[in-house]
Parts: C-alpha cells; sequence; structure tokens
C-alpha cells in the first residue's frame, strides 16, 4: 500500500475539496461533441466583450521584454492605482488576482484554531483560505440570501482575525448599503481585520452603494480588495490588489511571493485602468443583458436574487444540477451553486446580447427535460 498523503496534510486541507470552476467551452466541447464556436458559456462572470483594444496593443509591445523578470514592486500599476483612487502607492498590494490578496491576508493573520466570520453563501475562498492555514471558519447564516452583520458582527470572539465581506456578495449578487457597513464597522475590535471585498464594484451605479475607500483614514483594521478580472477584462492575466493602511500593506509584502504578478498583467492592468471608454461600454452592456435576462426569467415565471454585479441567481424550482447539465447538453455553460448551500439555484453570467439571448432560448426545454425525467 502507497502512502497516504491526504491523511498526512495539514487537518484543514484534509477536510477541503478543490475549487471548482466554470467548465471550459473545450472540455464541453470535448465531453459532448460539439461545436465549440456554437458554445456559450456564462459560468465564471467574465466580460464578454473580451480585452480592449488598448489593453492588446501594450500586450503585443510588452512580449518583447518576457525573458526579463516583472517589476517586483508594480511600481507603474501602482502609482496608476494611486492617482486614480486617490490613495497612497504604500496602501497597495498586488496580487495574481484578487484571490491571491485574501489567501495573503489568511496567511498572514490566521494561526492554527483562529477564527474567520463570513456569511453563508459567500465566496468560496474564503472558507478555503481559512482552512488551509487550520484556522476556523465561522459561516454565519444569511438573511434573503445576503449578509446579517448583526449576527456577524456578534460572532466576533477573541479567536477572530479576520471577517470577510463581499459586497456585492458572489453568488447571491447580494449588497450591502453605506449606513449598515459603516454601522458594522464601529462594532468591530481594532484587532480584527474586515476584509471589504469589492470585486465587482465598478458596476455599481447604485447611489447607496458605498466605496469602501472612504472608510481606511478611519479604521486602520480594514482591507478593500478589487480585481481587473471583471469589469476591466483581465480574467485570464489574473492582476487584483488591495488598499489598505501602509502598515497593513507592509505585512502582506511580506508574504506576498516574489513577482507574483507577471508582466503582461502588469502592462495590461495599467492600460485599462486608463481607459474609461471600455468601462463605460461594459458596464452598459450589462446592464442591458441584466435587463434581458431578468425580464426571459420572469416570463418563465422563475425567481431570482435581484444582483449588482454581473451576474444573476435564480431559482429553478427544481435540482439545479440536473437544469445545468440539460443547458450544457443544448451548448450553454452556467453554473451550479449547489456547494453554495443553494441547490435549486443557478448562476448565470451577463454576456453579449446575443449570449443572453441563446440562454433563454435554451432553457425552456432544459426545464422541461428535467421535468419529465
Amino acid at each position: 500500500m502507497s502512502f497516504d498523503f491526504l491523511t498526512s496534510a495539514v487537518k484543514g486541507v484534509q477536510t477541503l475539496q478543490p475549487y471548482q470552476p466554470g467548465k471550459p467551452v473545450s472540455e464541453l466541447a470535448r465531453e459532448l461533441g460539439l461545436d465549440e464556436a456554437g458554445i456559450v458559456k456564462l459560468a465564471s462572470n467574465e466580460n464578454p466583450l473580451g480585452p480592449s483594444k488598448a489593453v492588446l496593443d501594450v500586450i503585443h509591445h510588452e512580449m518583447a521584454e518576457l525573458s526579463r523578470y516583472p517589476d517586483g514592486g508594480g511600481f507603474e500599476l501602482k502609482s496608476a492605482l494611486s492617482e486614480k483612487l486617490k490613495v497612497d502607492a504604500e496602501a497597495i498590494t498586488l496580487g495574481n488576482g484578487s484571490n491571491d490578496v485574501l489567501d495573503l491576508i489568511v496567511r498572514s493573520w490566521v494561526a492554527p484554531g483562529d477564527e474567520v466570520v463570513f456569511s453563508e453563501h459567500a465566496f468560496a475562498v474564503y472558507p478555503i483560505s481559512t482552512l488551509a492555514a487550520s484556522g476556523v471558519p465561522v459561516k454565519v447564516p444569511a438573511v434573503d440570501y445576503g449578509h446579517d452583520l448583526d449576527a456577524m458582527a456578534e460572532a466576533i470572539t477573541e479567536k477572530t482575525r479576520v471577517v470577510f465581506i463581499a459586497n456585492p456578495n458572489n453568488p447571491t449578487g447580494t449588497w450591502l448599503s453605506r449606513d449598515a457597513i459603516a454601522d458594522f464597522l464601529k462594532k468591530v475590535p481594532e484587532r480584527v481585520l474586515v476584509v471589504l471585498d469589492e470585486a465587482y464594484c465598478e458596476y455599481i451605479a447604485e447611489p447607496s452603494y458605498p466605496d469602501g475607500l472612504q472608510w481606511l483614514g478611519q479604521y486602520s483594521n480594514l482591507v478593500v480588495t478589487r480585481t481587473f478580472s471583471k469589469i476591466y477584462g483581465l480574467a485570464g492575466l489574473r492582476v487584483g490588489y488591495s488598499i489598505s493602511s501602509a502598515a497593513i500593506a507592509g505585512v502582506l509584502n511580506r508574504v506576498r511571493h516574489p513577482f507574483n504578478v507577471n508582466s503582461l498583467a502588469l502592462a495590461a492592468a495599467v492600460a485599462a485602468l486608463g481607459d474609461d471608454d471600455y468601462v463605460d461600454q461594459s458596464r452598459k452592456l450589462n446592464s442591458e443583458g441584466m435587463a434581458l435576462i431578468r425580464s426571459g426569467l420572469e416570463k418563465l415565471g422563475l425567481g431570482y436574487i435581484s444582483s449588482l454585479g454581473n451576474f444573476l441567481t435564480f431559482d429553478t424550482g427544481q435540482s439545479g444540477e440536473a437544469v445545468y447539465n440539460a443547458l450544457l447538453r443544448r451548448g450553454v455553460i452556467v453554473r451550479p451553486v449547489t456547494g453554495y448551500g443553494l441547490p435549486q439555484h443557478l448562476r448565470v453570467s451577463i454576456g453579449t446580447m446575443k449570449e443572453n439571448q441563446s440562454f433563454l432560448d435554451a432553457l425552456p426545454d432544459a426545464l422541461a427535460e428535467v421535468v419529465s425525467q
């Protein structure tokens, strides 16, 4: 019998299951013998416009330097973010996607037995990073699919080191108002880090939706994380960041791996950050697509969770996994959310108008197939 490496792993790691990303188009084509060109992928909250011309141009230029290591400090990107966001460059920590920064936070402050508080139905990385560090995940029951901040404040104990708040939340799309977060921050001890995950913030025009940066000067324990994977269309390059006090950023940079953001990602992020027209176009397309999908679901009598992101989670009224598989057979990839405690729901990303319509055209037959089984 060979050595059992699973039982010899860290106890928290033993309980984990590998993160399941959205199914790639090529994989579905292989499995079902479908034509890749006809497959619609609306599973991973990606920007359907693809990268902007400004990004493609700078990547083409940067490719000549691929034999060189990237700037380990990310000077140009930090400078661009500093100017755009009106924050000190020393407050910024760059990551291989914002997931990387979330993991850095846990690895920097969570020791075995320490607690990390987050909401039910919240982003899968929070418990994954916690368990990998042998921390104790404290999942607080949701209210109306969203964060119950009063209950989360009550869940904080002497063992709590980090609280994660996703605003808006993935996969439910629920969001928290400025007043709700302001009240919560007042209740949290200074020794507990509050991580405000704002991966989808650039999509939002809701007046009462808060910019987490407004509280940085008031709360030294606040960390705001953001990404270039969503509205900026750089998911494949993996670049994200956090903004915090310089003291917190200093700790994160002790743990951050050298060259954790590659040179193409650094250059592309700078270009994307300056392309306001692309962001405006992305926001407009998302708004139009969201309206189309909501209307289509309503015509089918399906409930959904109102979302401020670039995705919508809806109730199939039956097994979400079964409807997901039925949609796959029709060349449409969405995202099952059973692992988030929502077995009847599916999450659909907002795509191009053509992709959104393809999803709506396939959905009635998929639902009917499952009912007939």
